[in-house]
């Protein structure tokens, strides 16, 4: 008689890891690597090499004006006061005291990087955070980890895997859509639906 996998009952804690994430909302791809911790140390030598090697596979700059989005005025909300490169990159990250660092905010203008911080208790809007939990997620299914190695080899395979077929970000996609269509099905027949299936409430 075949039975499903199961996991052991026992749980052993044998150690954290963290994942260091850079995600393209446009193209889905994502840069990352298994980590035991997080210190600047760690994360900001990371997050360099990163970004240059992002830097470098961008196309040269157009030689016509660019969009006023492209401009280091629009973000500032001022000129700069000293000589910038070009805007190259946007980054998009929470507002943890690490990333504050002077030296780290320096070498971002100075190869034309623009960073951008999610308000206070907003780091939902960190989208990199989401695509964490998928990997993650996709990673432990149905796995019990042994050690701190174990589960960053299986972060690191995971993000391999993910990368052959990424999945673009799409604002109001048909994820959306299946979301909404399952909110109006729960509240179909109830005071909270209009015949016509519209909400107003949720």
């Amino acid at each position: 008689m075949l039975r499903p996998p199961r996991l052991p009952h026992e749980y052993l804690r044998g150690g954290t890891a963290k994942l260091l994430t850079l995600f393209h909302p446009a193209t889905g791809t994502v840069r990352a690597k298994g980590v035991t911790n997080t210190p600047n140390t760690v994360l900001h030598p990371w997050l360099q090499e990163e970004l240059l090697a992002i830097l470098d596979a961008l196309p040269p700059l157009p030689p016509t004006p660019r969009s006023p989005l492209c401009a280091w005025e629009y973000w500032l909300g001022q000129p700069p006061s000293t000589a910038l490169p070009p805007l190259r990159l946007l980054l998009v990250w929470d507002n943890l005291a690490g990333h504050y660092t002077a030296a780290l905010v320096v070498w971002l203008f100075q190869h034309g990087i623009m960073p951008l911080y999610t308000p206070l208790s907003g780091s939902w809007l960190n989208m990199a955070e989401s695509v964490q939990r998928i990997l993650v997620g996709r990673a432990l299914a149905g796995q019990h980890p042994q050690s701190q190695a174990d589960l960053i080899t299986w972060l690191d395979d995971t993000v391999v895997g993910w990368n052959q077929h990424p999945t673009p970000f799409t604002w109001a996609g048909k994820r959306q859509a299946r979301r909404q269509h399952a909110r109006q099905r729960r509240l179909g027949g109830s005071g909270a639906a209009l015949p016509d299936r519209q909400l107003f409430a949720a």
